[in-house]
């Protein structure tokens, strides 16, 4: 259950998704979901970072309102271990946000910010939980699919509940339910060993030369908005310094290939990260708990991947904004599926009325 609200921010609820490499923040009010923003957040420096985001972001994060936090930045290496992280982001977003704050704990609900230390086992990476559980008031029957930047959650969603089996980051990556793989932000060589080009199977450089931002830029997938971290290089995001990114992967430099091979050579890892969430996905649905035509729920940077997948499954596909598309206020829907568990935790916590 949400904690009390009082009457300054009783009107306004604004979601907070804390990551390691972005902010989400959803606001909700009068029963609608009235503004969503993301905003890069380089955690692993400090929580001067997060500092920095929240003094970006448009007014509204800043005003009063009951705020609503979940996270994942707690695994980021500037913590101890994940209980300092869930503590300290904690006690950042008490003294840092304007108005009552209720930390997200998963199958626990909310606490209050003071006690999320001894809940930081409910409380660590449980933003899927949050996604799932609002997916589970619209849809009785679903896969969720939330592909982000970083990491992939395949949630089972039946009787209206979430319906995973593992619960924490490790249990879950042995069910299948989280895969580490994003759109933005995965090195390559995490998806596959060798590569196709020009008619032979070629072994990968072991560097981190290229990630899975440059994969689906160059096949104009991913939208520039959505990509907002820094490439492996540092440099810029233009065609050219993509395809010089992607020809070292396999030991070349660009002028070895025309645009049709690298493009090639994209489509290749494109698929490789296809073909890991399709595993995983099989591994879930052959639980037999979803029935057939359940349905994938598309969110996540990578919703774009969420509907390939849900094509190879045989399986009906509903972007989560248009799934909760009554309630989106205009201007709203352009991340509202991006920054889904920030949406989620915002409506989870409303006020009743």
């Amino acid at each position: 259950m949400p904690l009390p609200h009082d009457s300054a921010s009783a009107a306004r609820t604004i979601g907070w998704d804390l990551g390691g490499v972005h902010v989400k923040a959803a606001l909700v009010e009068e029963g609608a979901v009235r503004a969503v923003v993301q905003a890069p957040c380089p955690l692993w420096r400090g929580l001067s970072a997060l500092d920095a985001a929240l003094a970006g972001l448009p007014d509204w994060a800043r005003g009063p309102a009951h705020h609503a936090v979940t996270m994942t930045g707690e695994l980021t290496d500037c913590f101890a271990d994940r209980a300092d992280g869930v503590a300290q982001l904690a006690a950042w977003a008490d003294r840092s946000l304007s108005g009552p704050v209720a930390i997200y704990a998963g199958r626990s609900g909310f606490v209050a910010p003071e006690a999320a230390a001894p809940a930081a086992a409910e409380i660590a990476s449980a933003n899927w939980y949050a996604t799932a559980a609002l997916v589970g008031r619209l849809v009785p029957e679903a896969l969720l699919v939330d592909i982000g930047s970083t990491t992939a959650d395949l949630i089972p969603v039946a009787a209206g509940r979430p319906a995973a089996r593992g619960y924490s980051d490790a249990e879950r990556l042995e069910t299948g339910e989280l895969v580490y793989t994003g759109v933005v932000r995965t090195p390559l060589l995490a998806l596959s060993p060798w590569a196709p080009f020009r008619g032979r199977r070629t072994a990968l450089m072991a560097e981190t030369f290229a990630a899975t931002g440059d994969v689906h830029r160059l096949l104009g997938d991913l939208p520039a908005e959505e990509d907002q971290q820094d490439t492996m290089d540092l440099k810029g995001k233009s065609r050219p310094e993509t395809e010089t990114r992607l020809a070292r992967m396999i030991g070349r430099d660009r002028h070895e290939g025309s645009p049709a091979d690298w493009s090639r050579l994209a489509g290749h890892f494109a698929e490789a990260q296809l073909r890991l969430l399709h595993d995983a996905a099989a591994v879930i649905l052959s639980r037999g708990d979803l029935p057939a035509r359940a349905p994938v729920i598309a969110c996540g940077a990578g919703r774009f991947v969420a509907t390939r997948l849900a094509a190879r499954l045989g399986r009906p596909v509903r972007d989560l904004a248009d799934l909760i598309a009554p309630h989106l206020a205009a201007g709203a829907e352009a991340w509202a599926s991006t920054c889904g568990p920030a949406v989620a935790v915002a409506w989870l916590a409303r006020p009743a009325g």
